[in-house]
């Protein structure tokens, strides 16, 4: 049998919820605390893009651009050119493991001026760990990972209304432990398919005697198959999300203009349990529609804890010519529901048609895992403007 070193055990039970060694531990991949609600592949709630890092993770409704297949599909069916790319690369959590890193890659094309393809990869890697057996003898290295694939359908309905589809693939492989002989089950990684409905519309108006535009979004992301880690063992919940947003864009003059934007999100999943008895329930036993539906009043403390299971992502971005950008976001979460608070700064730069992001995470806990997150993003658009 082999016996991880110290560094798995770090990963194990910090980072891995569905990792052997952690299946009741509540995860904190997202930098969250033991309250948060427990689901699997938590690494699809990470911010994968420099650009809404910036802002405390707004990004439903802010002006459309190529990582709008994560943050709101639908906004693809209002790009600008023709095709867009864009290349995110986060070290992540690296106050606990050196060497753990999230990586995005995004495509969009332009079929005509009502519709939109996109597609996008995200690969969580959780660094490499040495195995060793029971004597201590090396055994080799392992590296677990997680990946996601997406496949985006986005649609405009006359001038400011869209709606957008994506299809996803997720494959979590997180440990090579295989269970003890004469068991009935069996490690491996695990598979699961899901999907995300969105909407997005605009208004351009006039506010204060300028121009300005007003922009509301929804998603509902992750809605899929359970995901389990043995051929007969317990089956987990996605993170089934519901992300509102809206977007106020004030064009203060020819070259300066302001975004005030605002997100709303709540997991769609069952509240996680503890009898008195120190049994977890996280609602494995029901069906992910009744899972949905639930999320919405199962909390032991009714409809106030309800509201807590809400975070707020509040940011602001400021463009000089469509040149030069400024971003500043807060994110918050209830103590009782993870406690992530933390405040976000960043900054983009355009050259004709590429563009760089970037963005810096300063939690306000205290010796917070999420402190001091880097961003990196760099994006180009191809083809005509429309």
């Amino acid at each position: 049998m082999n016996l991880f070193t110290s560094r798995l055990f770090v990963i194990s039970t910090l980072l891995l919820p569905a990792a052997v060694f952690a299946q009741n531990t509540p995860s904190v991949t997202g930098g969250t605390s033991a309250g948060a609600i427990r689901t699997e592949v938590p690494f699809l709630t990470i911010s994968p893009d420099s650009r809404s890092g910036a802002m405390g993770d707004a990004g439903v409704a802010i002006s459309p651009d190529v990582n709008a297949t994560y943050w709101n599909p639908s906004k693809l069916a209002f790009l600008e050119s023709d095709d867009a790319v864009s290349l995110s690369y986060s070290p992540w959590l690296r106050k606990l493991i050196p060497d753990v890193s999230l990586a995005y890659l995004s495509y969009a094309h332009k079929l005509d001026e009502r519709n939109t393809l996109g597609l996008s990869l995200r690969y969580f890697n959780l660094g490499s760990i040495l195995l060793s057996d029971d004597g201590a003898n090396d055994l080799g290295s392992y590296t677990p990972n997680e990946f996601s694939i997406d496949g985006t359908f986005a649609r405009k309905f006359g001038e400011n209304l869209s709606l957008g589809l994506t299809l996803r693939y997720i494959h979590s492989n997180l440990s090579n432990i295989s269970y003890s002989a004469g068991s009935s089950q069996s490690g491996r990684a695990g598979n699961a398919v899901a999907t995300d409905v969105s909407v997005y519309y605009r208004n351009p108006t006039q506010q204060f005697g300028k121009d300005a535009l007003f922009a509301f979004g929804a998603n509902i992301s992750n809605i899929g198959t359970k995901i389990g880690y043995s051929e007969n063992g317990p089956k987990y919940f996605l993170p089934t999300n519901l992300k509102i947003g809206a977007a106020n864009t004030f064009y203060i003059d020819a070259t300066n203009q302001l975004t005030i934007a605002l997100d709303l999100n709540k997991l769609l999943v069952p509240t996680t349990r503890i009898a008195s008895d120190g049994t977890i329930d996280n609602g494995e036993g029901i069906s992910v529609p009744e899972g949905i539906f639930r999320s919405f009043s199962d909390a032991p403390g009714g409809i106030s804890e309800e509201f807590k299971e809400i975070t707020y992502s509040p940011g602001l971005e400021y463009w000089y010519d469509q040149k030069f950008a400024l971003r500043a976001g807060y994110f918050f979460e209830s103590p009782s529901k993870g406690d992530r608070h933390f405040l976000t700064l960043g900054l983009g730069v355009k050259y004709d048609v590429f563009k760089f992001d970037f963005s810096y995470l300063a939690a306000s806990q205290q010796n917070s895992p999420l402190a001091n997150t880097l961003r990196f993003t760099l994006s180009a658009n191809f083809g005509s403007k429309k």
